[in-house]
């Protein structure tokens, strides 16, 4: 099975706790008003890339978990099941950012399958009124929904909003909860 991808980012310390795999998914049909992602947004465009080829990725690079976003992962409800069932039995955390409430999630068997596997959620609709960028929370209105014990609000208080990275190559990625 294959998830519609914006991008892979194979060591991050601002998108969870500890080191991290971060998958931005393709495609968003929520349209927030103020997403500071839009170029996620086109389901058209995307790579697809093999859940197993992203699982074996994450484990060889040693990271503490992965954390995935978008684009709306939701929106790839059988995917992000697949991807978070062959995830866990590697001991890796999983961390999915949704634009859906939990309440969204929960009424619909698809999403509530999608996110059975994830340690943490973060769920709700981007409300740029409420603008926070912190905690992995964009704004304040998004809700953290704890699946089991392995974070806590102190693992997010301490990560940083903002990372530059520099690869060998010169390019320069910006990632985190502000707009760089």
């Amino acid at each position: 099975m294959e998830l519609i991808l914006h991008g892979v980012l194979r060591r991050s310390r601002a998108n969870g706790p500890g080191e991290r795999l971060v998958v931005w998914v393709q495609g968003c049909s929520l349209g927030c008003p103020g997403c500071f992602n839009p170029g996620t947004h086109a389901s058209a465009r995307g790579e697809r890339r093999e859940i197993a080829e992203l699982v074996t990725t994450a484990v060889g690079d040693g990271v503490e978990g992965v954390t995935l976003t978008g684009g709306e992962p939701l929106e790839q409800p059988a995917a992000v099941e697949a991807f978070g069932a062959a995830l866990r039995p590697t001991g890796l955390g999983l961390i999915i950012l949704t634009g859906f409430t939990t309440a969204e999630i929960e009424r619909d068997p698809a999403r509530a399958a999608a996110v059975r596997h994830a340690d943490l959620v973060v769920a709700g609709r981007y409300q740029r009124r409420r603008h926070l960028g912190a905690g992995l929370r964009g704004s304040a209105n998004k809700q953290y929904w704890w699946r089991t014990g392995r974070y806590r609000a102190a693992d997010l208080d301490a990560l940083p909003d903002l990372e530059v990275l520099i690869a060998a190559d010169g390019t320069v990625t910006t990632t985190g909860m502000v707009d760089a």
